[in-house]
């Protein structure tokens, strides 16, 4: 998610006066206002990789090989992020040789097991489905987070045709380009989803490897340790020793002096300030002021309405950005006072 920000929002755009690039941290916090606002959670955690070296790197050293650094811009940006989330009263985890996955997917179990909670897993990696159940939706981002697809068990039937407990063996046969999982050869996603469904899961599946006529079949054959290793590898760990447990996870108090002060370190303006105010569930107070005093307000006004009887103020236009779509709005010079 912090990627995903990353990219939404101008690098350039976002910085303090010290040159800390701040933009993935603006866009994470922003879409944590809008989630906690549009959900309202009483309990929350988020999950952090470590590194790459994990326990899958040293089963298949391939494993997500082919990702290239981190941009030199987003460096040092996640741990600003999670900085803000502890002192913003969000319990936040992360442990060597595991994946953040891990940590989600050992939480959502233990939940499940648990009466009372409806668990959501907002997160990008559709190996999450596998998680899916009656009381654990994952809310997998379209657009940003303002706009997220619900994956209840019924929705990924829905959507791809098996069932949660399916989905990996159907992705360790069509493979995994993120995560660098080299697929059956000549086997897509119409044969995948053909053969799970009719051998039911993909252990029985492999031990009918014989029945599959052809070049598919052929090809099935040559790699059953590489679909084995596939789905070990998307197998997320359940039953990790974990130091907290869902039962733990509510907010913590925090004044919204703290906040405030975290902001103007960061040089974050009052509109970000007012989203998290009134969005996150435990901050006590009203948020003072930034110290610079510049008031930022955001409105769906026309241009020449918005500016009516008003002086001292300064306006950022831009079009909406969508490729192929050109400028959408066009910007005409008005006099005004300043």
């Amino acid at each position: 998610m912090a990627f995903r920000a990353f990219y939404a929002l101008p690098v350039d755009k976002f910085s303090t006066s010290g040159g800390q690039h701040t933009n993935a941290v603006y866009g994470f916090m922003s879409m944590m206002a809008s989630l906690l606002s549009e959900e309202k959670p009483d309990s929350i955690a988020v999950a952090f990789d470590v590194g790459r070296k994990t326990f899958r790197t040293e089963m298949f050293p391939e494993y997500k090989a082919q990702r290239e650094s981190a941009p030199e811009e987003f460096k040092g940006q996640v741990t600003i992020i999670r900085d803000l989330l502890d002192k913003a009263g969000i319990t936040t985890l992360s442990r060597e040789n595991f994946e953040a996955d891990d940590i989600l997917a050992t939480l959502a179990t233990q939940a499940s097991d648990m009466s009372g909670f409806e668990t959501l897993i907002v997160t990008g990696d559709r190996d999450y489905l596998q998680l899916v159940d009656d009381s654990t939706t994952v809310l997998y981002p379209m657009q940003g987070v303002s706009k997220l697809h619900r994956f209840t068990p019924e929705a990924v039937e829905e959507k791809y045709g098996l069932t949660p407990q399916q989905y990996p063996d159907y992705a360790a046969l069509r493979g995994d380009n993120s995560d660098n999982l080299p697929g059956v050869p000549k086997v897509g996603e119409k044969t995948a989803l053909k053969w799970i469904l009719q051998y039911n899961d993909l252990e029985n599946l492999l031990s009918h490897a014989d029945e599959i006529k052809g070049v598919v079949g052929n090809n099935l054959r040559e790699r059953i340790e590489q679909v084995r290793l596939n789905r070990t590898l998307t197998q997320m760990i359940t039953d990790m020793d974990l130091e907290v447990g869902p039962a733990d996870l509510a907010f913590r108090p925090v004044e919204s002096a703290t906040i405030a002060e975290l902001f103007d370190e960061l040089e974050f303006g009052g509109n970000l300030r007012e989203r998290v105010v009134d969005a996150f569930p435990n901050i006590e107070g009203s948020m003072p002021e930034p110290e610079n005093d510049v008031k930022v307000s955001v409105t769906d006004k026309s241009v020449s309405e918005w500016l009516q009887d008003k002086s001292g103020v300064a306006m950022f236009i831009t079009g909406d950005g969508r490729p192929g779509q050109g400028d959408a709005t066009s910007i005409s010079l008005v006099d005004a006072t300043f």
